[in-house]
C-alpha cells in the first residue's frame, strides 16, 4: 500500500521557504482546508490574491503533479485531520475552566456509563475464568488500549496469577498460538476493530482459550469474545483532552481485579500481604503506600 502523504504537514513545514505569493496560497489553504478542497484553481487564486499559474506553481513546489493532484492529497489528509485543524480554545493564565470541567466531567461520565452498562453476569463469568486460568494473556494495541492492558497485568499479577500483557502485533499472534483450553485471553480495544487484536483472538479461540472482550458493543471484537464486558462511551470532540473510553476501561479492569481478589479470598489476601511486607522492607519509612498498590 502506498504511503499517504501528509500534505498539510508539508505545507506547514515549508511555509517559510515559499515565495511571498506562494505563501499567501498556503495561508489560504491552511486557514480553510475544506474550502481549498472544493475550490477551483481560479477560486484559490482569487482568495489568495495571486495568479492561477502561481497556484499551479505552489502545488508543484509541494511535490504534486498539479492542482488536481494537490487537491486529492489534501482531501485524503482532510479525511483524518479535520478535527485536528480547528483552533484550540484560548487559555487564561494557564488555566481554562472549560478544559478543567471537560476532563473531570468526561471521566465522571465514563465511569458512570461503565457502572450502568456492564453486565454483572458476564463479569462474574469472567472472574471465574480468570481465577481458574493456568495462564492469562492481555492484548491491547494503541495508546489507550495498551495502557489498559498493562494495568490489567499490574492488577492481576499481585494476586499470584500468571498474567502477561502484549501490545506488539507480531507478539500477539505468537502468544495467542501458545494458548490452550486452560488459558484465558483478555482482549482490550476501544474500537473493537483492531485487526491485530481480532486476528489474534481468532487464533486463541482456535486452540480453545476463553476470550474476555473489553470493548464497545456491536463491534467485531464483541462478536468474537466468549465473555463481553461492553461499555459505549461518547468521546469528546476535543482532541487535546484524553479519551473518555480509557477511564471506563480502567474502571472495568479495577472492578474485575477486585472481584477476582474476593473470589480467591484468603489466597489473594496472603499474596497481597507478601507484596506489602516486602515493599515495606524495600522502602524504609512510616508512610504507607496506597493499600491497593
Amino acid at each position: 500500500m502506498d504511503q499517504m502523504i501528509d500534505i498539510v504537514s508539508r505545507m506547514q513545514e515549508q511555509r517559510d521557504k515559499f515565495r511571498p505569493a506562494e505563501r499567501r496560497v498556503a495561508d489560504v489553504v491552511l486557514k480553510d482546508v475544506e474550502f481549498a478542497v472544493r475550490a477551483s484553481n481560479a477560486d484559490l487564486a482569487q482568495r489568495a490574491k495571486v495568479s492561477e499559474p502561481t497556484v499551479t506553481r505552489f502545488c508543484r513546489t509541494l511535490g504534486c503533479d498539479g492542482v488536481r493532484d494537490f487537491k486529492l492529497k489534501l482531501a485524503q489528509s482532510l479525511a483524518v485531520s479535520t478535527v485536528y485543524l480547528r483552533q484550540p480554545r484560548p487559555m487564561t493564565n494557564g488555566v481554562s475552566a472549560d478544559i478543567w470541567s471537560s476532563v473531570f466531567g468526561h471521566a465522571h461520565t465514563a465511569m458512570s456509563q461503565a457502572e450502568r452498562q456492564l453486565d454483572r453476569r458476564e463479569l462474574q463469568r469472567a472472574v471465574r475464568i480468570i481465577a481458574d486460568a493456568k495462564r492469562i494473556f492481555v492484548f491491547g494495541v494503541g495508546g489507550g488500549s495498551t495502557t489498559v492492558a498493562k494495568d490489567a497485568q499490574y492488577r492481576l499479577f499481585r494476586l499470584g496469577l500468571a498474567v502477561t500483557a502484549y501490545a506488539d502485533g507480531h507478539l500477539l499472534r505468537m502468544a495467542a498460538s501458545t494458548l490452550g483450553p486452560d488459558d484465558a485471553l483478555i482482549a482490550v480495544s476501544a474500537t473493537g476493530r483492531a485487526p491485530e487484536v481480532n486476528e489474534s483472538v481468532s487464533i486463541a479461540k482456535q486452540y480453545g482459550a476463553a476470550v474476555i472482550g473489553i470493548t464497545r458493543s456491536q463491534t467485531a471484537l464483541a462478536e468474537l469474545a466468549d465473555i463481553r464486558l461492553l461499555v459505549d462511551v461518547e468521546e469528546t470532540p476535543d482532541v487535546l483532552t484524553p479519551s473518555a473510553t480509557r477511564y471506563a476501561f480502567l474502571t472495568t479492569v479495577d472492578l474485575l481485579a477486585a472481584y477476582v481478589a474476593y473470589h480467591m479470598g484468603p489466597q489473594a489476601q496472603e499474596r497481597l500481604r507478601r507484596v506489602r511486607h516486602n515493599l515495606m522492607n524495600y522502602r524504609a519509612g512510616e508512610v504507607l503506600e496506597p493499600l491497593g498498590d
